[in-house]
């Protein structure tokens, strides 16, 4: 009989939680192409969107802390593939390489080139921020 009651009980709590993570709690912003972010002690922004024969390039300004490895944390969103930054194959942007404390680093991520309209994001801190690359 115990065992019945705590069975009931299981999954009364199990569907009450379905129920709060269902909700219409859940909203994703999206920046427009310009805007600012801070996440942790970072403050970011995707300044363009182009796309080469061989990538996709994103131009990014970065500030907030003195050598941190300026492609970690960005990825970019196309239908339901998400790509991580890869080397730049375009030699007349400048890479990111690392951030700087007092000053903005503005430089290129490379991604796969997509057929379709890409979403950028960037992840720090446990944060994630997301830029729409149209109007």
């Amino acid at each position: 009989m115990w065992a019945l009651f705590c069975g009931v009980l299981i999954l009364g709590a199990g569907l009450f939680k379905l129920w709060q993570t269902t909700g219409d709690g859940a909203k994703v912003q999206l920046l427009q192409l310009g805007e600012s972010a801070v996440l942790g002690d970072m403050t970011v922004s995707v300044n363009s969107v182009s796309k080469s024969e061989t990538q996709t390039l994103v131009e990014v300004s970065m500030q907030g802390v003195e050598g941190a490895d300026a492609l970690s944390g960005w990825r970019m969103l196309v239908g339901a593939v998400i790509s991580e930054a890869q080397p730049l194959s375009d030699g007349s942007v400048t890479p990111c390489t690392t951030t700087k404390l007092a000053e903005p680093t503005i430089c290129t991520v490379a991604f796969p080139v997509s057929e379709g309209t890409p979403t950028i994001a960037y992840i720090r801190a446990g944060q994630q921020e997301q830029w729409a690359t149209t109007p």
